[in-house]
């Protein structure tokens, strides 16, 4: 096996010293997300969507979606991106059987969060786009993605990497993988500060790649003014994980619910967590208390009836949440979490950070901002003025800023080969 590796590695340095001398020069003019499955609901889904209808004002932008599981998109696709797939799973009623014919994935790093929904069909239809690519720019959205086009994409293409979590949640082997391979793309891009020192630190001694840089998420605003702050609700959102820490929360609301009765704690969206959510409100007598209406396709009508937002992740990567709640005037409670809440939050001023995993203290935050009527508005008033500094305008001039430094770095001769 390792025998194979080595010559399959010979073959592809040498088809790239090939592609290298008739390669035209890099441009950034098109732009190619490269995301796992675009018509699923997630954070990263979200804001790759966010960034691709930004990006489309002034570049020809197309998402790559691996896989297709449902036949239409949980967000709108932004107008001017154009999304195609490749490999469509819907309607295949024997897919579990058909993916163990084909095996497992040897491309994508068995450490990858979602390295079931890879097999070798995957691998060659991902090593197809990534070899067919022929100039412009390639953004990666995850680990799996970054180290296969760190290691398949050709001369002539500038490749970015973005990273959603902190270096710190991956798996030891994949950390080695990231340390290993990273350094061979164009730039990587982290959402907050904190991660970017981490990674600047874990490749401390090795090859980089050309730009390390941090560009948060933009807030995307929504439809209407400010949340009136006056609906007795508590706001949750997210997939239904335990990362996002829901049942902590649930904890913590029998405590707020026996002090506040006729606030409602309303936790929106999906995931393997469902069940045991629910029945955990069962066996604290909050049925009714908390609602876990499912997935909402208008988060804008969910914060209007909002007056606090609750944030109870176990970790964090930047937390769109955050930004949405910021957007509408609406305060947030979040526990501290790596990463990003400390970045966007300010204790005390728009919001409350608590220590990690303290029910008590989060609690404690969520009364204070039902009883105070007059600091919850204040905080509110603050989150808009937060909420400033990630305008769709200042996140695009950022990425235009990195674009340009990209196009003219692999312009100059002197420059390394991507």
């Amino acid at each position: 096996m390792k025998r194979l590796r080595r010559l399959g590695v010979r073959a592809l340095r040498a088809a790239n010293r090939r592609r290298a001398r008739g390669a035209a020069e890099p441009g950034t003019r098109q732009i190619t997300f490269l995301l796992l499955h675009a018509h699923g609901m997630g954070g990263t889904i979200r804001t790759v969507f966010n960034l691709a209808g930004m990006l489309a004002a002034d570049h020809d932008v197309e998402i790559v979606s691996v896989i297709k599981t449902n036949e239409d998109p949980f967000f709108e696709v932004p107008p001017g991106v154009r999304v195609t797939f490749l490999d469509d799973r819907v309607g295949r009623r024997d897919l579990p059987a058909w993916l163990a014919r084909l095996g497992a994935s040897r491309l994508i790093p068995r450490e990858e969060a979602a390295y079931a929904t890879f097999t070798l069909r995957t691998d060659l239809k991902i090593l197809r786009f990534l070899r067919g690519l022929r100039g412009g720019v390639l953004i990666t959205t995850r680990p799996g993605f970054n180290l296969a086009a760190a290691l398949l994409t050709p001369p002539g293409v500038i490749t970015i990497g973005q990273e959603h979590v902190g270096f710190a949640s991956h798996q030891p082997d994949l950390q080695k993988l990231i340390v290993r391979r990273y350094g061979r793309l164009d730039a990587l891009v982290t959402l907050t500060e904190a991660d970017l020192k981490a990674y600047r630190k874990a490749l401390r001694g090795r090859r980089r790649p050309h730009h390390l840089s941090r560009i948060p998420n933009a807030a995307v605003p929504f439809a209407g003014g400010p949340s009136p702050l006056t609906g007795k609700t508590v706001l949750a959102a997210g997939r239904l994980t335990k990362v996002k820490g829901f049942d902590l929360l649930i904890k913590a609301w029998e405590q707020v619910a026996a002090a506040h009765p006729g606030w409602t704690l309303r936790i929106v969206g999906a995931g393997p967590q469902l069940e045991r959510l629910q029945a955990a409100i069962e066996e604290r007598g909050l049925t009714g208390s908390v609602q876990l209406p499912g997935p909402s396709s208008d988060m804008g009508a969910e914060f209007d009836a909002a007056s606090v937002l609750v944030l109870s992740s176990r970790h964090e990567g930047f937390p769109m949440t955050i930004l949405e709640a910021l957007g509408k005037g609406v305060p947030v409670v979040s526990f501290d979490c790596p990463h990003g809440p400390r970045e966007i939050l300010t204790d005390g001023h728009d919001g409350f950070l608590i220590r990690r995993r303290d029910i008590d203290g989060l609690a404690a935050a969520i009364g204070r901002l039902i009883e105070d009527e007059p600091l919850r508005r204040q905080m509110g008033t603050r989150a808009l003025h937060t909420s400033r500094r990630y305008t769709p305008a200042t996140i695009h001039a950022e990425w235009n800023a990195l674009l340009a430094e990209l196009s003219a770095a692999a312009s100059t001769p002197t420059a390394p080969a991507p």
